[in-house]
């Protein structure tokens, strides 16, 4: 028997937290049990702490801290990516129905199109994708379709309105479960757009605010004199009452997180029924560089559950079983124009485009795709890595752009995976203790 190479131990107030990133199991011990087994690592003894604390021993292998010797932990890793990797049951195709949008704000990585916008026979074309997918697929269960760009909303009533419609009949005919969610300011949202919304299987809308609301204000405006918090606030609690899911994203960098505790007041109004359906999480902006923020954070966290608002830190890792949509072979990103990418996180210049969408539907690949479909566990650092069943080098983005370079997407600092495995815990944590 030996200890899984997976294990890590992170202190937390007066305890420690034993976390297995292959079993994704916590455990919460005092500080005498880690010296057990930290002392039975040393003498190279794992089932001597059987004799010496059976019911420890018991529980650590039940839970995947120990594991047998002929066990290639990075090869379980590796079928599990796989698997996940090329479903078949699934498909997640992203469209963009537009590149510009409403508002600018200083962080986005999007270069704006003012202009664009999908055509009809674009918009033909992507029916015509939907329906070579479900005719080409037998072993398809579910499609979903997601909303980004630029501004979706834009576009409601001539793109993303009948072709709502268009995939929720064909679905039903077929017997495929559709369902489909948007990533938007929230800004356009109305009461007619809301009650289009409740004819299809709208799961979710991840909505994004940048600090409270004077802060917000100055990053997102429609102009000199109006701001946009009090209206995007408010559209996110008519859907919440409306029955949907909302993910309620909070941009910060160092300056934003003052006063921050604002917006769990603003949201008091929504009522405890409707609380179930909304979720805040909190991600540093890609362009701050201080990262002793955890604290504040820590802080704000505590505040929105006191004031009955369930909030997370965003972005924690779970990149095997729950891989990023672009690391998976049935999925598609189409931009407004009709080539199609894999990543939004990046830009939608045409040379890094991964293929182009046919006029009868059909998606031609380049070689890009490929490399990309064969990129992972090819980074040395990760396979040695006690958190690599939940980081695996990120996402295979990460892994094309660091490609023949060994990288660590934490910069191989041991105290920010520590650091990341403490918020998966934490958000437990929060999670039993939201006020009802």
């Amino acid at each position: 028997m030996k200890f899984s190479q997976f294990n890590n131990i992170i202190p937390y107030q007066d305890k420690v937290v034993l976390y297995n990133a292959f079993s994704n199991q916590f455990l919460l011990v005092e500080p005498m049990l880690q010296q057990l087994m930290d002392a039975a690592k040393a003498e190279a003894d794992v089932e001597g702490l059987s004799a010496y604390h059976p019911k420890f021993y018991k529980v650590l292998w039940e839970k995947g801290f120990i594991v047998e010797d002929a066990v290639d932990e990075v090869d379980k890793v590796r079928k599990i990516s796989e698997s996940v990797d090329s479903n078949e049951t699934f498909y997640h195709l992203i469209i963009n129905p537009t590149m510009n949008c409403n508002f600018k704000c200083w962080y986005c990585y999007e270069t704006h199109i003012k202009d664009s916008k999908m055509t009809e026979p674009t918009l033909d074309n992507v029916k015509k994708h939907i329906t070579s997918v479900l005719q080409n697929k037998p072993e398809l269960k579910t499609l979903h379709v997601d909303w980004f760009g630029g501004e979706p909303l834009l576009y409601f009533d001539k793109v993303i309105d009948p072709l709502l419609s268009y995939t929720t009949q064909l679905c039903k005919e077929r017997n495929v479960e559709f369902a489909s969610s948007f990533t938007t300011n929230a800004f356009l949202i109305n009461d007619r757009m809301i009650e289009r919304f409740k004819l299809y299987n709208i799961m979710s809308f991840q909505i994004t605010l940048d600090g409270n609301k004077a802060m917000h204000n100055t990053v997102r405006y429609v102009s000199a004199n109006r701001g946009s918090y009090d209206e995007i606030v408010a559209n996110v609690i008519k859907l919440c009452r409306a029955g949907f899911h909302i993910t309620l994203r909070i941009n910060y960098s160092k300056n934003t997180l003052t006063d921050l505790e604002e917006v769990a007041k603003d949201l008091q109004p929504l009522e405890q029924e409707f609380r179930k359906n909304l979720v805040v999480t909190f991600h540093k902006v890609w362009q701050e560089k201080e990262e002793d923020l955890g604290t504040r954070v820590d802080e704000l966290l505590q505040i929105f559950h006191k004031h009955g608002i369930n909030a997370v830190t965003g972005g924690l890792p779970d990149n095997v079983r729950n891989s990023c949509y672009g690391d998976r072979r049935n999925q598609a990103t189409i931009n407004y124009n009709g080539e199609v990418f894999k990543c939004t996180a990046r830009n939608f210049s045409s040379d890094a485009k991964e293929g182009q969408l046919n006029e009868d539907g059909s998606i031609t690949w380049n070689e890009k795709y490929e490399k990309r479909m064969n990129i992972k566990f090819k980074n040395k650092p990760c396979l040695s890595c006690p958190i690599m069943p939940i980081c695996n080098g990120g996402c295979s983005q990460q892994a094309v752009e660091h490609d023949g370079k060994d990288y660590c997407v934490y910069n191989f600092s041991e105290h920010a995976k520590k650091e990341a495995v403490l918020n998966k815990f934490l958000k437990i944590v929060y999670a039993k203790t939201v006020v009802a």
